[in-house]
């Protein structure tokens, strides 16, 4: 006899009274996931436009080598891409290994000795604070005479452009700006904020390069950073763009310039965009990024639908249950350790791959405390794929994102209320 949807769900470790909960929760939400799939039809007819703009063919999925010299696949995809976020080229390739390094890559083609670069929204992810110097580590942006400046959000999560105006000076090159949270609880930033921060950064000096540290935010909205003159936005393939089926890789889209200057870094000079073997990964990157929008559909059903779970529940969410949403993460804001780890051991119980694994807080390189991070994925790191981590410090957050489906992603808060349920750190 086929077994019911519930008990489907019980055999997969959660009770009815969870179960339940969740129905409740998901009832109120059928609205809210009507406009999300509107814009997961837009997004993918933008991308359909794109492929056949750049006339994708089955030739594209070829491998190719050592140099990589002529690779048709790869030329059309960064083709792709350049259309999907309509600049003017950009630097699709495996050998960007992740959203950091695209980051690192982007910054080091465009600065030189005696450049200053200013971040607009705040502190950058954790990661990045090592590649400027933030942070003394081998090799950064400050070892090489390039300077940091810094404007914080305003209390509100608004641009402080007073701030802006006043930290600009001549040796300005670039002004980044990340759009979303990382491990903070700010608000993530709109396409709409980005495009008047960016206005007002040229409105002071058309030449200063605006780079946008796109992670996390790639078809959550109908339009980008680059529709609104970012000379740069940057993101990695394990995420948003690569649909969950990319195994590796990052991206740079934006003017020529910007992008010939990243590609003679991410090679050599001389050698730039000519080199690069794809070594079999074409396919899986089209592919990828046609899945991408429904994808991101799904990891944004997921994100409403915990916000909405753990805020009925009382703890602390960014973004809050109805507000408008900028990327795929949700922070849950717990107050104590204990909470931030049931939770990520509840996703990690979720997971197709490595279910039976428990999830530890370690000190994981990049970051200035100990990390836990629960993600059975297909794909190593690949945080389009169900995931949450989380630092191990006040105030206790776990960042929640991904789900290649939206119902892998509802069993995966499901299971991680159950977690929390089990260990009595919450009462439903």
């Amino acid at each position: 006899m086929k077994a019911t949807l519930e008990e489907m769900y019980r055999d997969l470790g959660i009770s009815r009274q969870v179960y339940e909960y969740g129905k409740e929760i998901e009832e109120q939400l059928k609205e809210r996931f009507q406009k999300i799939e509107e814009t997961v039809e837009y997004n993918q007819m933008k991308v359909i436009g794109a492929m056949q703009k750049a006339r994708v063919s089955a030739e594209c999925f070829q491998s190719s080598t050592g140099y990589g010299y002529n690779d048709l696949g790869r030329e059309t995809l960064e083709e792709v891409y350049a259309n999907v976020f309509h600049t003017e080229a950009a630097l699709v390739r495996p050998q960007i290994t992740c959203g950091t390094h695209a980051l690192a890559v982007a910054l080091a083609g465009n600065l030189r000795p005696g450049d200053e670069m200013i971040s607009i929204s705040g502190k950058p992810y954790d990661t990045l604070e090592e590649v400027i110097g933030i942070r003394p580590s081998n090799g950064s942006l400050a070892e090489y005479g390039i300077t940091y400046g810094q404007v914080d959000l305003l209390p509100n999560g608004e641009f402080d452009f007073d701030g802006i105006r006043a930290a600009i000076s001549e040796k300005t090159k670039l002004v980044e700006i990340q759009r979303s949270k990382g491990y903070q609880t700010r608000p993530t930033l709109s396409v709409e904020k980005i495009a008047q921060a960016i206005s007002f950064v040229k409105s002071i000096r058309q030449d200063m390069i605006v780079m946008v540290d796109n992670c996390y935010g790639e078809f959550v909205e109908c339009e980008e950073p680059s529709d609104y003159g970012a000379d740069m936005v940057v993101g990695s393939l394990i995420k948003n763009p690569g649909g969950g089926l990319a195994p590796i890789g990052g991206y740079i889209a934006g003017t020529a310039r910007c992008v010939e200057n990243a590609a003679y870094r991410l090679s050599s000079p001389g050698l730039g965009k000519e080199v690069g073997a794809t070594l079999g990964v074409n396919k899986d990157f089209f592919q990828g990024l046609f899945l991408a929008p429904t994808v991101v559909g799904g990891a944004l059903k997921g994100a409403v639908f915990a916000a909405n779970i753990y805020e009925k529940l009382g703890f602390h969410v960014v973004p809050d249950g109805k507000e408008s949403r900028h990327d795929i993460i949700q922070a849950v804001e717990f107050g104590f350790p204990e909470g931030v780890i049931a939770f990520c051991e509840g996703i990690q119980s979720a997971a197709p791959v490595d279910s039976y694994v428990t999830p530890e807080p370690w000190a994981m390189p990049g970051y200035d405390s100990d990390v836990i991070m629960a993600a059975g994925a297909f794909i190593q790191g690949s945080s389009i794929e169900l995931s949450a981590d989380g630092p191990i410090k006040p105030p206790y957050a776990v960042y929640f994102q991904g789900g290649l489906t939206w119902q892998h992603a509802r069993l995966g808060i499901l299971k991680s209320l159950q977690s929390l349920v089990d260990k009595k750190l919450v009462t439903l």
